[in-house]
């Protein structure tokens, strides 16, 4: 049998959904399977790097997003299978599935722009919410991130129960505790001293930040001197101007990291107290996980998957705003017996999710839909 992925999101998203088809398609190429699988792109050079995996690429002739246009736009019948030559099935890794000719399989990582349209770009939102259902309705497998954006797609699309697979994410191996000496070159360049708070996340709106900003600054006024450190890249609706104003009062006691590569966080994570996520909808949460895998607490929302995902091994904002968050960390600041038992918790929690877990529950969907 052969299968074809659609590898472009790996190539052209260093963080969200280009993590996650990474991350299972490198836990593909860790198993034995007797699928021959075949990745796809667009044509265009990728700022990522490519697979480097045993699974043979094909390019598009043209560049993902001209494809896109000619396939969801102009609604041109020109099948994807056309270019990757006979396949069983093919594998659309980032919500809409293209023309086929052969089975289909699409992922469908959370339905926030259906849910909270206000937090996305609105052409965006019309462009998804005009596309997504016919893509479900044609699909022959819908892969979910958590059992939470399953019954999303069961509630506002109207799949059928037994089309819709969940495939969780999963934890890189280099996520793990990093000893202090070690990391201490990390944090000299990203300009951190200990002790610090960590948040990793796009400026986004969905992602909660000027709450946390907000909390934070509660905190340092109830005699807290931690720095909050903002780890992510610049995201849209002028969510990263407005976080910046926010956080001029509190002077270099907020450092804006920028994004920051897979490689740093590690350290990063080792050396923080707390992890914040106040995220507001969440189809999987996998910064969650990798901070629990460094042994860092975290403090999040219980918002979407995120308890799915974190379980009993995080504190827990009930309604996010910013004088909860401000509680909730200090009480988790000031009781060290706490925090440790969440950074041991934690350590358990993370190591049930990995990529080779992960690329074993697509594999067994894969054969279900080819059945």
């Amino acid at each position: 049998m052969r299968v074809a992925i659609d590898y472009t999101p790996a190539l052209r998203q260093r963080a969200g959904i280009g993590r996650f088809t990474r991350g299972l398609v490198r836990g593909l190429a860790s198993l034995a399977t007797d699928l021959d699988i075949l990745l796809v792109a667009g044509a265009e050079r990728a700022p990522t790097d490519g697979p480097g995996q045993p699974f043979r690429m094909r390019r598009f002739p043209l560049g993902s997003r001209a494809m896109e246009f000619l396939w969801h736009r102009l609604h041109l019948p020109l099948p994807a299978d056309w270019w990757t030559g006979p396949v069983d099935l093919y594998h659309a890794t980032d919500f809409l599935l293209p023309p086929l000719r052969c089975r289909g399989a699409v992922t469908v990582h959370d339905l926030s722009f259906l849910r909270h349209p206000e937090f996305h770009h609105p052409a965006l939102v019309r462009y998804l919410r005009d596309r997504i259902r016919g893509s479900v309705h044609r699909a022959d497998l819908v892969l979910a991130d958590s059992n939470f954006s399953r019954e999303e797609v069961l509630a506002l699309l109207d799949a059928l129960p037994e089309q819709v697979k969940v495939v969780y994410g999963g934890v890189e191996e280099h996520f793990r505790p990093v000893l202090a000496e070690e990391r201490r070159d990390t944090l000299d360049r990203h300009g951190l001293k200990e002790p610090y708070l960590l948040l990793v996340g796009t400026l986004e709106p969905r992602k909660n930040l000027g709450a946390v900003l907000e909390g934070f600054g509660r905190l340092r006024r109830r005699s807290h001197r931690h720095t909050l450190a903002i780890a992510g890249g610049e995201g849209w609706l002028g969510e990263g101007q407005r976080l910046r104003r926010l956080a001029e009062p509190m002077g270099d006691a907020v450092r804006f990291l920028g994004f920051v590569p897979d490689k740093d966080l590690p350290a990063l994570l080792s050396g923080a107290d707390l992890f914040v996520y106040p995220s507001l909808y969440e189809g999987f949460g996998l910064p969650v996980l990798e901070a629990m895998a460094c042994g860092c607490p975290v403090a999040c929302s219980r918002a979407g998957s995120l308890p799915e995902v974190a379980g009993d091994a995080a504190f827990y904002f009930e309604t996010a705003d910013a004088n909860e968050i401000a509680t909730v960390l200090q009480r988790a600041l000031e009781a060290p017996d706490l925090l440790a038992e969440r950074r041991r918790r934690g350590l358990v929690q993370a190591a049930a999710f990995t990529w080779e877990a992960a690329a074993r529950q697509l594999l067994d969907a894969y054969e279900a839909a080819l059945r």
